[in-house]
């Protein structure tokens, strides 16, 4: 990976950092080669069990670098992959573990675009959130605000933000609830930190399920969703991380969940 993109582990929580505090941290195609590359790193990783993605120098992503966009033929740009290969345009939804947005100042573009696809969101109270695509004469560039966003904050409140390309304050964003919480710049790092160690608790298998049925739920009729609820169902009543939290319980200790 360039040095654009960390990738650290402490405690069972990775985090991933958009690091071009400079530009701040705009998007080049080698950068979200890189970014998609440790979001498939932090899914596989053993150590970790919870990811939070950030950016650094008080922004998180002021969406794709326009300069280095110039230089990719017209026909190509945003072309990333196969419309099926969701770990290319949605890689943190696709990532099999929880992810939590760290969120201080602007997430344009396609940084409001990644903030969308976390599970959980955490602001500061100078975040800014802006879908500015139509902006710019496009339609969002993951696909994330025009299917995921609707269904996160509604319909009605998705469009007025895509069609105006209005920057979204973080008050406005907590109220809508798209963001969990807001906190003062100082102290995002712990509150996201705070976030992920309150998920180490649960059984990994049992969070890595819950993931897949309510995404993939999206796209399913009820009936065919209950098949696939009672096949991830089966699977956790026959597996070891059921039978250690039934005993944690019933012996009252701290359960010590192993994933399988």
């Amino acid at each position: 990976m360039t040095s654009h993109v960390r990738y650290e582990v402490q405690d069972q929580i990775g985090t991933i950092t958009l690091d071009r505090a400079e530009k701040r941290n705009a998007m080049t195609y080698a950068m979200l080669g890189d970014f998609i590359e440790a979001v498939e790193r932090a899914g596989a990783d053993p150590t970790t069990r919870v990811v939070i993605v950030t950016g650094s120098g008080g922004s998180f992503c002021a969406g794709t670098d326009l300069a280095d966009l110039q230089t990719v033929p017209g026909e190509r740009r945003g072309v990333r992959g196969e419309a099926q290969e969701k770990s290319r345009w949605w890689p943190l939804v696709a990532c099999p573990k929880p992810v939590i947005g760290a969120i201080d100042g602007p997430a344009v573009g396609m940084g409001a675009e990644f903030t969308s696809q976390c599970d959980v969101r955490i602001a500061t109270t100078r975040a800014r959130f802006a879908w500015n695509f139509a902006h710019r004469g496009l339609v969002p560039d993951t696909g994330a605000g025009s299917w995921l966003l609707p269904r996160l904050i509604g319909s009605a409140a998705a469009l007025r933000l895509l069609y105006s390309g209005a920057f979204l304050s973080a008050e406005e964003a907590l109220a809508l609830g798209y963001v969990a919480r807001v906190v003062e710049p100082e102290a995002l790092a712990e509150a996201a930190r705070e976030e992920a160690r309150s998920y180490l608790v649960g059984s990994p298998l049992s969070q890595r399920l819950i993931k897949d049925l309510v995404y993939a739920g999206f796209e399913r009729g009820v009936v065919e969703h209950m098949q696939v609820h009672r096949e991830a169902l089966t699977t956790c009543f026959r597996s070891e991380d059921h039978r250690e939290g039934v005993a944690s319980f019933l012996e009252r200790r701290p359960a010590r969940f192993t994933g399988k």
